[in-house]
């Protein structure tokens, strides 16, 4: 069963308030975060605490964590990343402690996502996240960073926190020596340092692809498609280690089946990010709107290869269209996210239906 969510960033940082979330028919909760709290450090059991009494006070749960941040010490496998590691034990500790058991985090080296055009107008009218290969490869990444900085609305990205990236030049030094390796056998270190918390309180560590799923600007890519998944999955072989299997990008590169793909992860897919893009020729794509035709994805395949492996656990409608005039973090905005949440449920309702009608 798919439980609806939607991606919630807190009361200082989301246009979004709860109170409309709530009012979207099958949205039992949220996925938030504590966004105000630094990569590296202990989320306190009070703020935590606090963050859940807010959510169920407005009628919702809190289904999962996007993101406990990993610090780039972890990432880089330097002298300090034991210090970032017990501190994110002590995190995972304190969020088991209140019931929050399914955590999704990324392990990018500098940015967590990348997009050249954070509104580029569709046919209809709306704006979208968009990718060209050829614009990434005539900047550096400062200018990407001042772009993306500049485009924002004036909200704080996810991902593009200015107190991380003031230096962009220190960072990518940082990681000169890290190759897709190094940064693959980083991660394996992490999640064996935390599997006895996540296994002690049944806590979900749920990994999200790299995207786009090929390197910028030479950073390493190590979550691309179902290989690289299957392989973290082999070298850290325990329930707790799954994948946020997020459709916008694993389907980056379009030679990604991802219902194959959804189908091969049978019992590691612990939280799903479902959206559409439209391929407009090779490293060139838009976000589009969640419906199958408006972009190059069958969200039919992708919702019923989630319904044929047994998945219970929460999805979310990612990255909506900016329409209707509103005015909010791009790609974060309420109305099409909630059309894109309708659209997915009604998908599982007629797939639901269809196979008691089959079972008759």
């Amino acid at each position: 069963m798919l439980h609806m969510t939607l991606r919630w960033f807190g009361p200082n940082h989301d246009t979004v308030p709860l109170q409309y979330i709530r009012q979207i028919p099958g949205v039992e909760g949220v996925i938030t975060t504590l966004y105000d709290i630094p990569a590296g450090e202990v989320w306190p059991s009070e703020r935590i605490r606090e963050l859940k009494a807010e959510v169920e006070a407005a009628g919702l749960k809190i289904l999962g964590i996007e993101s406990v941040n990993i610090h780039d010490a972890i990432k880089i496998g330097n002298e300090d990343r034991e210090r970032y590691i017990d501190n994110y034990i002590e995190t995972l500790r304190n969020l088991g402690k209140e019931g929050i058991t399914m955590v999704c985090y990324n392990f990018m080296p500098v940015f967590d996502w990348t997009r050249t055009d954070l509104a580029k107008e569709r046919p209809d009218g709306s704006t979208v996240f968009a990718y060209n290969e050829e614009i990434v490869r005539s900047i550096d990444p400062q200018t990407l960073f001042d772009h993306t900085t500049a485009s924002s609305e004036g909200f704080l990205m996810p991902g593009w926190e200015p107190e991380r990236l003031a230096n962009i030049k220190d960072l990518f030094e940082a990681y000169k020596e890290v190759d897709e390796k190094t940064l693959f056998d980083n991660l394996v270190y992490f999640l064996k340092r935390i599997r006895p918390v996540a296994e002690e309180y049944d806590i979900k560590m749920a990994i999200h692809p790299d995207d786009p799923v090929w390197p910028v600007f030479g950073l390493p890519r190590i979550i691309t498609g179902l290989d690289k998944v299957k392989k973290l999955m082999k070298a850290v072989d325990a329930p707790f280690n799954g994948v946020t299997f997020c459709t916008g990008s694993f389907g980056t590169n379009p030679k990604n089946d991802l219902p194959e793909m959804i189908r091969a992860l049978e019992g590691r897919i612990h939280f799903a990010h479902i959206r559409n893009l439209e391929h407009v020729e090779e490293g060139v794509f838009e976000e589009s709107a969640h419906l199958s035709r408006d972009g190059s994805f069958d969200l039919y395949e992708i919702v019923k290869a989630l319904h044929d492996i047994g998945f219970d656990g929460p999805v979310r409608p990612d990255h909506g269209r900016m329409i209707w005039d509103e005015i909010a973090m791009p790609g974060y905005g309420l109305y099409d996210r909630a059309l894109g949440a309708m659209y997915i449920l009604g998908l599982e309702e007629a797939i639901v239906k269809n196979q008691e009608m089959k079972n008759a």
